[in-house]
């Protein structure tokens, strides 16, 4: 029989008491979408560029605290608000995975509450 359970860390603001930071089951995590909050200013920038690499960091900061990393990421999902920033994303997609990118959709969506210009939702290996 599978297990499954929520997982939140305090390392990373969350968006929501609704839904959990990841739900890790069997050997995989499934983070939910991350958005660039600086986990210690708890500020948002108002720099696309700068919340997408907060928000791979924030990813970052999730996967560690179980056991997991970025080289176990098999999946993302990259919500933007803008379709103009695909250099950007590809940009800092390469500073996070060097070598042996995961699968990656990358739709384009209407604009989030807050000023949030990016959410990243990722499936890693534990």
């Amino acid at each position: 029989m599978s297990s499954r359970k929520n997982f939140n860390t305090s390392k990373v603001p969350r968006m929501t008491e609704v839904f959990p930071q990841a739900v890790i089951t069997d050997n995989f995590i499934f983070i939910s979408g991350t958005t660039g909050f600086d986990p210690v200013t708890g500020k948002l920038s108002e720099s696309f560029e700068d919340q997408a690499r907060q928000a791979f960091a924030n990813i970052k900061i999730i996967l560690e605290e179980p056991g997991s990393n970025m080289s176990k990421i098999v999946k993302t999902t990259v919500w933007m608000v803008t379709g103009n920033d695909f250099s950007i994303v590809n940009k800092i997609y390469t500073e996070f995975f060097p070598d042996n990118a995961p699968a990656r959709s990358t739709p384009q969506v209407m604009p989030f509450p807050a000023g949030i210009l990016i959410s990243v939702e990722c499936i890693a290996q534990i």
